[in-house]
């Protein structure tokens, strides 16, 4: 152990013998549940940065859906097929830009924005 690490330790065993940490907001209660108890615990540290960031983990995750339909799309030769992976394009396409707005607070795409009320009423009804 070395010397900073030994005088932290004494400091904070000192402070708690004193009472200092008894005012402290939630003291004697328990932590909350960790958001990130099912991400493997040597994934965890990185993931939590990526989340402090900014960055979200889903945002990412349908990034990669939007790709992999996309590709599904490019190789398709079936019109039928094509019509369906072209609505679920459309569908996460919608996910993703209400993902956006929601973090940022406008949409990611100026021409998604003008249409996306179009979108969204046609497809509700």
């Amino acid at each position: 152990m070395d010397f900073s690490t030994i005088v932290s330790e004494d400091k904070i065993k000192r402070a708690y013998q004193e009472g200092e940490f008894k005012n402290l907001p939630g003291f004697g209660k328990p932590l909350p549940k960790d958001s990130l108890a099912a991400v493997p615990q040597e994934l965890r540290m990185a993931y939590r940065i990526l989340k402090n960031s900014g960055y979200s983990i889903e945002e990412n995750e349908l990034k990669q859906e939007l790709l992999n339909i996309e590709n599904l799309l490019k190789a398709c030769v079936d019109k039928d097929e094509s019509a369906e992976l072209q609505t679920k394009y459309n569908q996460k396409q919608i996910q993703f830009h209400k993902m956006i707005k929601k973090r940022t607070g406008n949409s990611h795409s100026k021409h998604f924005g003008s249409y996306q009320q179009k979108v969204e009423d046609r497809l509700t009804r």
